[in-house]
């Protein structure tokens, strides 16, 4: 109930309009007797301001940032460290979803073999 009380916070339409139901949900989920809400009540009150810049930034969020970079360090993690930087940076291409533009190569026969066709 908590999780979709935050997420329809994001429907608001400016900071003005969700700092209000920041508050209740913050108010709510204070004292619900499970620890890890109230956990999350106490990093929603630290992290208000941040939460709120959401909405007067034109909706802007460095999510897919942090995603990237998570991603950078499980590669290198899992390459057990690379020795050689040309090795790493094309690891983290391939990893990155980078689109490999190269051309596709002149066919050497004009048709299919016989036993193929």
């Amino acid at each position: 109930m908590a999780a979709q009380e935050l997420r329809a916070i994001y429907r608001c339409r400016d900071r003005n309009q969700a700092a209000q139901p920041l508050h209740d949900c913050t108010v709510m989920c204070i004292d619900p007797g499970v620890p890890e809400i109230g956990r999350l009540a106490r990093t929603i009150t630290t992290w208000r301001d941040e939460f709120l810049a959401y909405f007067s930034t034109g909706r802007i969020s460095n999510g897919p940032t942090e995603a990237v970079n998570l991603l950078i360090k499980k590669i290198l993690t899992v390459g057990h460290g690379f020795r050689n930087f040309d090795n790493y940076r094309l690891r983290l291409l391939l990893h990155c979803g980078i689109t490999w533009h190269h051309h596709t190569p002149t066919p050497l026969r004009g048709r299919l073999p016989r036993l193929a066709a």
